[in-house]
């Protein structure tokens, strides 16, 4: 049995921040659900196989998965449930169905939204609390829910483990980049917050680079603060580039 919990997340609204742009945007949300807690060890194991793992852990966060293990997690996931698939591939390309109501990755902003649960400060509590970090001097992921909840009653959004999301990082600058967020156990306090962006290619792992799922389906094209048509746009330089580097494309 594949008992990932998740929790409904109201409808809602946040705020995104683009450093590079220096821009932000207010993205409005419907309801959707998340997953309590990262997906662990035991549930990759069970749903994908090898895992990299002699004894895949029931409590501990997966980690070493990149971003497209993930998403075949996801695909795979939904099969076992009888849901339908959220993802479609054509070689190194994934395109997200977003009417489906399979497993999938959060999108940047329903992962923000639902980590901060209210929240407006950079933690939605005491980092000492609610977070797995450097300041706790372990060096491998902690098991999941080891700490205090958010109000949604998510555990481990911030440290132990960073998270995937769907969304591209910035398309300009780092092409196919895709978006981790919430900071893990070796990171200082700094980068564990709410707003923290960071990045990596598709396949790239890390040993505290871990997900979540989500579930949700949306009418139209584009769906949850993602736009194929907005990453097209970041992707083209249209304006002055910043000191020091060039467009990958």
């Amino acid at each position: 049995m594949l008992d990932i919990e998740l929790a409904r997340i109201p409808a809602g609204a946040v705020t995104l921040h683009d450093a590079r742009r220096k821009t932000r945007r207010a993205v409005d949300l419907a309801p959707f659900e998340i997953g309590v807690f990262p997906v662990t060890q035991e549930q990759v194991a069970e749903i994908l196989g090898d895992t990299g793992e002699e004894h895949p852990h029931p409590r501990r966060p997966a980690t070493g998965v990149s971003w497209q293990r993930a998403i075949r997690f996801c695909n795979a996931a939904s099969e076992w449930e009888g849901l339908d698939p959220v993802y479609s591939f054509d070689g190194e390309e994934v395109t997200w169905h977003v009417d489906a109501d399979g497993y999938r990755l959060p999108t940047e902003a329903e992962w923000e939204y639902a980590c901060r649960a209210g929240s407006t400060g950079p933690h939605y509590g005491p980092l000492t609390e609610v977070a797995w970090t450097a300041a706790d001097g372990v060096r491998t992921p902690q098991n999941i829910g080891g700490k205090l909840p958010n109000l949604f009653g998510l555990f481990d959004t911030l440290g132990n483990v960073w998270e995937w999301c769907w969304d591209l990082l910035d398309p300009l600058r780092y092409d196919d980049y895709r978006v981790f967020r919430g900071g893990g156990f070796a990171d200082e306090a700094w980068n564990v917050r709410a707003s923290v962006r960071r990045g990596g290619a598709p396949r790239m792992h890390h040993e505290d680079l871990g997900f979540r799922v989500a579930r949700g389906g949306f009418d139209g094209p584009d769906a949850q603060g993602w736009s194929a048509a907005a990453d097209r746009e970041r992707a083209d330089a249209d304006g002055p580039l910043p000191l020091g580097w060039t467009p990958r494309r």
